[in-house]
């Protein structure tokens, strides 16, 4: 919430830039082929301004016409590159996307664009959040010279910044470095923009600032403005001093948004004594403190306990007119509640709506999720209410999931249910907390199979799966009758590209042994089994011999012993006696025989004679009395080796 009102986006500020650098570079690009031959047909000086009215009229008509197409085809023969372009930003501009596309297609179809155009349609494909679409079309582009132009590849790569794909941003970046990209400062810091929305962005940040310095551009303020953000994210406090040092010894004069930033730092620290030297050395400079300097100020105050210096701000703020929304107020509401002041958040919270202060639910939000920590949920509830009651309408994914915790820890499954069908009215996507609180509160309800569904629903929609969180949901599933979703939710966690508790295999395996599904144990055991203990070993083995799938017998005894234990005798009567029951099943009973002659296994008197007895069914008897010989001598073979062992060791 603080995050949202106080940060200022370097990638919306470079944006904008490479757009204007683009836009000022179209009359220099040389255009392609259909536009050389719309300017070969242009009249001469003496028509020339009925030409240009022609084609402002041309211009006119695309913007405003219902159908596109057939507009389009209308001034097929008067428009130029930098006149679609011209319609391409309006279209933008005005958030038309759909416009936006179907012009862009056309575009392309007819040849008539150049890099400015692709640069154009990177930033409106960011702005309309359709980074994939995007990624297509840069993916797509033939000519080269256009590929790597350095306005084109920075409004890309800003693209799937501002989308959340900064990830996905520095592999693309290789890619284009190797195919001989020149990146300038917009390129990186659009890059390091992205590294301050990653969980390693700063080592990530320093691989690109070493390579930065090793190109000779130079750091502008930029550049310094995005290093000062990305420590605040960190909470790295020395190296934020450093680079804001560095700034003002390389000349550059700081502004605002840097102040800001070092502020940021300050306030995740509660360093409020470096703050107040801050914005001295601001005014110092002749720059005044602004609404974001000061509410960030105010954040300061309220994260260091100095609540009396808060109040006295916020009044400041209010006096300056700075106040007329709701985040001073919920800053200090929120640090109020969170040093177990709940009660005078609510009297700032009363005060705040007595006051007609502008609200988009923040506070609300604040005030529910306090109740909810503090345990008071029918208060909680009761906010919740009000809120809905007075917001008709609401599309943000952080309110709601407030909304439905108040009512999960109230217990009220009605409107939990009403806030899902709210969620799927206004196509409001459930983010890793909505998740999260379903599954704790439909566990708590003893709802299984939503548990369930809910893990599987958060898993498909590229979610982390927490594994603290997962591995309860496992233990509840196999103790309440849900053997099989809890091997499934094991899978999704094995599956996630990450590493699992040693711990979790074998509570999986006990789980599967209990429920009967010995087919899936077995996959379990098979795998891990240096990570389970003898004794679930033993209980798997003694559980699949008895009534695991017949078919499977030999491999499980196989994999028992591959993991360097010591199948007892007992074991193998079971298996052999299973087969005497399953007379069709000779084939895999010989082989089993076999198998433990190389083994230097050997049976037990009764099951020896058991096989005797019944030894015709092989058709011939003698083979079942050579095999049984040759496991004796093999046994003896085996106990003089280890003997002699024994007296080498000795």
């Amino acid at each position: 919430m603080e995050a949202m009102a106080l940060s200022f986006s370097p990638v919306r500020t470079l944006t904008v830039l490479s757009i204007k650098s683009s836009v000022s570079s179209e009359t220099l690009v040389k255009p392609h082929a259909s536009s050389i031959s719309t300017l070969s047909v242009a009249p001469s000086d003496s028509g020339a301004k009925p030409f240009k009215i022609a084609r402002k009229d041309a211009i006119d008509g695309v913007r405003t016409s219902m159908d596109l197409e057939s507009a389009l085809h209308r001034a097929e023969g008067l428009l130029q590159v930098e006149d679609y372009n011209i319609i391409l930003r309006y279209f933008g501009e005005s958030k038309k996307w759909s416009q936006v596309n179907q012009l862009f297609e056309w575009m392309q179809k007819h040849d008539a664009f150049n890099f400015a155009s692709y640069s154009s349609y990177f930033k409106y494909m960011g702005l309309s959040r359709d980074p994939i679409k995007a990624l297509k079309v840069y993916d797509c582009i033939k000519d080269e010279d256009i590929k790597q132009n350095v306005s084109v590849c920075n409004s890309v790569l800003g693209c799937l910044v501002r989308n959340g794909r900064s990830e996905t941003a520095l592999k693309l970046f290789d890619q284009m470095k190797s195919n001989c990209l020149k990146p300038d400062l917009v390129t990186y810091s659009t890059l390091l923009t992205g590294c301050s929305k990653l969980k390693d962005g700063y080592e990530k940040a320093m691989e690109i600032l070493k390579e930065l310095k090793n190109s000779n551009l130079g750091m502008d303020i930029v550049i310094y403005g995005t290093l000062l953000s990305i420590c605040a994210s960190n909470n790295l406090i020395q190296e934020a001093e450093l680079y804001f040092e560095e700034m003002k010894n390389e000349g550059h004069r700081p502004n605002l948004f840097h102040y800001s930033s070092l502020l940021n730092v300050y306030a995740n620290d509660r360093n409020y004594t470096k703050a107040d030297v801050l914005i001295k050395d601001m005014k110092s400079q002749g720059i005044p403190p602004n609404k974001v300097i000061l509410t960030t100020l105010l954040k300061v105050y309220a994260r260091g306990g100095l609540f009396e210096k808060s109040k006295e701000l916020l009044s400041e703020l209010e006096t300056l007119g700075y106040a007329k929304d709701e985040i001073p107020y919920a800053i200090l509401m929120d640090n109020l509640a969170k040093q177990d002041k709940i009660w005078e958040a609510q009297i700032l919270f009363n005060e705040m709506n007595e006051k007609g202060i502008k609200s988009d639910g923040y506070a609300y939000s604040i005030m529910i999720s306090a109740f909810c920590r503090k345990g008071l949920v029918q208060e909680a509830k009761k906010l919740a209410k009000e809120f809905e009651a007075k917001y008709a309408k609401y599309d943000n994914v952080v309110i709601l999931n407030t909304l439905l915790r108040a009512y999960c820890n109230n217990g009220d499954m009605e409107s939990v249910m009403q806030m899902l069908r709210k969620m799927d009215e206004t196509n409001i996507s459930p983010d890793w907390n909505t998740f999260h609180i379903l599954i704790k509160f439909f566990s708590r309800q003893k709802l299984y199979p939503l548990v369930y569904k809910t893990i599987e629903d958060m898993n498909s929609k590229g979610h982390q799966l927490n594994e603290e969180l997962c591995t309860r949901m496992i233990i509840q599933l196999g103790k309440n009758g849900f053997a099989s979703e809890a091997f499934s939710v094991y899978n999704m966690l094995r599956y996630s590209k990450r590493n699992i508790s040693k711990s979790l295999h074998e509570i999986v395996l006990n789980i599967l042994v209990s429920a009967g599904l010995l087919k899936d144990a077995y996959l379990i055991m098979k795998d891990f089994s240096e990570l389970i203990s003898d004794r679930s070993m033993e209980k798997f083995l003694n559980s699949f011999i008895k009534s695991g799938n017949i078919n499977l017998i030999n491999d499980v005894l196989k994999a028992y012993h591959r993991s360097k234990k010591k199948i007892n005798p007992e074991i193998f009567s079971k298996a052999i006696t299973r087969y005497m029951e399953k007379k069709e099943k000779k084939e895999l009973l010989l082989h089993l025989l076999q198998w433990m002659t190389g083994q230097a296994y050997s049976l037990d008197a009764t099951t020896r004679n058991l096989l005797l007895k019944n030894a015709h069914i092989f058709g011939n008897k003698q083979i079942i009395a050579e095999i049984l010989s040759k496991q004796q001598v093999a046994l003896r073979k085996s106990k003089l080796k280890t003997e002699a062992r024994k007296q080498v060791n000795k």
